[in-house]
């Protein structure tokens, strides 16, 4: 039996109890917002999407910034959120929305479990991909969330390439759905 989703009212109350501010709640609605509309644009062109999931993963993909704001709030959101009862669907979203994703190779240096945190899902791309198109609640080009990675991570690191790859995915699909 799959476990229901949260609904976007406990969604909310979750991110609260957990101490998200309301700066992270406000970008959590705006990265939902354009989540979802990606997500049901693609739905209307036949592509296989969960919008609801998209939707609530959007709302919960920050849930660790209730404890950190390091790169760390992926797995933090993800424990916290296994904590709650909260579906698997919903948890590989938390865990992989960071950048463009995480190798094993990269996890490993940062102490998580030894996984890939790459998007794999269409759910998990577009998320991924709507949180890096939100800069706090405003929508931001990919240029300036590639130019902000290049700045932190420097113009070199492989997570630069992920997103450009991820971007080119989202676009093509994007594209070609008019």
């Amino acid at each position: 039996m799959v476990k229901q989703l949260p609904s976007e009212r406990e969604a909310l109350t979750m991110l609260r109890k957990s101490g998200c501010s309301p700066d992270v709640i406000r970008h959590s609605k705006a990265v939902a917002k354009l989540a979802a509309e990606m997500a049901e644009r693609f739905g209307r062109k036949g592509v296989n999407v969960d919008v609801d999931l998209v939707k609530i993963g959007a709302l919960l993909h920050d849930l660790g910034r209730s404890k950190t704001h390091s790169v760390h709030h992926a797995v933090i959101g993800a424990e916290i959120a296994t904590s709650q009862g909260v579906p698997f669907e919903i948890i590989s979203i938390i865990e992989r929305h960071v950048g463009g994703g995480i190798t094993a190779e990269e996890a490993k240096i940062l102490g998580w479990p030894n996984r890939s945190y790459v998007p794999q899902t269409i759910e998990e791309k577009i998320v991924s991909y709507a949180d890096k198109l939100i800069e706090g609640s405003r929508k931001a080009s990919i240029d300036r969330a590639i130019q902000d990675f290049q700045s932190k991570l420097g113009s070199e690191h492989p997570a630069i390439e992920r997103l450009k790859r991820l971007h080119e995915e989202m676009s093509t699909l994007l594209a070609g759905i008019g």
